[in-house]
């Protein structure tokens, strides 16, 4: 027997992109890249946040980008 889940099969998660109607992700928008960052300041894993691995490229580029830029900080708190 699998040691894998028991009951219903797996629902593949919801592509966030997709449910906003975009196809590229732009820096400026922070609240957008906010939503792929953890409250650590780390970029989530692909997985963890529901894209492709394209996307995900995209979204890793716009944060750093929009991070050097100051719109984003590079953690959210002092140590």
């Amino acid at each position: 027997m699998a040691a894998g889940r028991v009951g219903r099969p797996a629902r593949k998660k919801a592509n966030p992109l997709h449910q906003r109607g975009l196809t590229t992700v732009d820096w400026k928008d922070t609240t957008l890249l906010r939503t792929f960052v953890s409250d650590r300041g780390k970029i989530r894993s692909r997985r963890v946040a529901g894209l492709t691995g394209q996307q995900q490229r995209q979204v890793a580029s716009a944060i750093k980008t929009a991070r050097e830029m100051a719109l984003l900080p590079y953690t959210s708190t002092a140590r």
